[in-house]
């Protein structure tokens, strides 16, 4: 029993990665991450108010709180990597 509880711990842990990107990249990277967040977001108005813009292409999800849980997980992602930026400076 105290094994495969082991096993869960340690597939629930997290790593971390440290990688390094010129300010160029690190645009590419914060814009893409920008783009997907707004995407999100775009697809938590659509299931909460059924408008649906003619740009719009709707991420697959069950309902609007997922979207909005994704979405903000890329908004979480942006606030990271932008905080590390500015303490670069």
């Amino acid at each position: 029993m105290t094994a495969n509880l082991a096993r869960c711990i340690c597939r629930a842990m997290k790593k971390t990665y440290r990688i390094e990107l010129d300010d160029l990249d690190l645009g590419q990277v914060l814009d893409g991450l920008e783009i997907r967040a707004e995407a999100w977001e775009k697809t938590v108005n659509y299931h909460r108010t059924g408008e649906s813009p003619p740009d719009l292409i709707v991420e697959e999800c069950n309902d609007a709180e997922e979207a909005d849980r994704i979405a903000n997980h890329y908004r979480s992602i942006l606030a990271k990597i932008r905080k590390q930026q500015q303490e670069q400076l």
